[in-house]
């Protein structure tokens, strides 16, 4: 069983970590059993946010009377200091604990420091002195928000998308947690679906020693296959290297993460999916796509206000509306059985 230690933190924990975010679409019995089934077989890391619905509430019922044999990371989006404690009162209370080990700012616009004019960093730290957080972290999709908070050496913990797929940017990030011993926490360990193969994806992270993957969960059996690899992790062998580099060749560049901070759309564009469906359409069963549902979801790109909304909340900078106008002419093709596909 490989472990991973999160820097200064001191927190050390398997190397599969618990995405909560996907628990919210779940009963919560289904919740309950999947996050059981999670801590007895060794996972012990398990990460949620205030924004995540009830992701909170069901890990509070999954886990009381265990709480000091986990480790949970929660995030607030807080704008403000009272928003803050508003927050954090009410993951505490969700989560059933009188404590959060790492509590995370969720994707700030800018990285949030004492003194600013957010007061957020100071309620933190007041929250960290009262036994309230024991580690204070940043999660971000921007280079430059992430960058900064390595540089200010006021965060233990960087969450940032980091995959197969990823480019020299983000190396440097995993590169730059090492050296100042930050925790280094990877959201979008499969790309947010794009990556199909997770014994690739795991392969790959074992790599990075510093690295704690955080795989979002929702079914038993994606459950399992990383409960298999705790104790039979997969190498980077020849052929797992030439799959990686089929898949780097195919998807590094311009192309949507689904992270979905463009969303909500004026109009109802279900964007996340709809940007990259070119994509989707050839690493999964077509069927899945092409059925009436999203045959209607995907003629609401017609409707494009071209208001500018999601290109302008987009962290990577993506042309939303070019993307979106390219991925439904390619989906015009497929259902009109002009281009072939699996």
């Amino acid at each position: 069983m490989t472990r991973v230690t999160l820097g200064s933190t001191g927190i050390t924990v398997n190397k599969n970590g618990f995405g909560a975010l996907p628990v919210q679409r779940v009963s919560v019995d289904e919740a309950v059993l999947l996050l059981r089934k999670a801590y007895d077989n060794g996972i012990d890391f398990y990460d949620t946010a205030r924004y995540y619905t009830d992701s909170e509430i069901k890990l509070g019922e999954a886990f009381e009377g265990v709480r000091d044999k986990i480790y949970i990371a929660t995030k607030t989006g807080a704008q403000t200091a009272d928003a803050f404690w508003t927050d954090l009162e009410t993951s505490l209370n969700n989560l059933r604990t009188d404590y959060i080990d790492i509590y995370q700012f969720h994707n700030p616009a800018f990285c949030p420091k004492p003194g600013d004019e957010s007061g957020l960093y100071d309620a933190a730290l007041e929250a960290k002195r009262q036994g309230k957080i024991r580690h204070i972290g940043i999660t971000n999709h921007r280079l430059s928000v992430a960058q900064e908070a390595i540089d200010s050496g006021l965060y233990e913990t960087l969450q940032f998308p980091f995959c197969y797929i990823s480019g020299d940017q983000e190396l440097s990030l995993v590169k730059q947690c090492a050296e100042k011993n930050m925790g280094f926490i990877a959201m979008k360990a499969l790309s947010g679906g794009l990556i199909t193969n997770s014994a690739a994806a795991y392969a790959f992270m074992a790599q990075y020693p510093n690295v704690l993957p955080i795989w979002g969960i929702q079914k038993e059996s994606e459950l399992d296959e990383f409960i298999s690899y705790i104790d039979n992790e997969p190498e980077m062998t020849g052929e797992i290297a030439e799959l990686i580099k089929k898949d780097r060749d195919e998807l590094c560049g311009e192309f949507c993460r689904g992270c979905g901070y463009c969303m909500p759309c004026p109009v109802g564009i279900e964007i996340n999916n709809s940007a990259r469906m070119s994509l989707m359409l050839r690493r999964a069963p077509s069927s899945a796509w092409l059925t009436e549902e999203w045959q209607r979801k995907m003629k609401l790109i017609e409707s494009c206000l071209h208001c500018g909304k999601c290109k302008s909340h987009c962290p990577y900078g993506l042309d939303t509306p070019t993307l979106l106008a390219k991925n439904y002419e390619d989906y015009k093709r497929v259902l009109a059985g002009e281009v072939k596909v699996q």
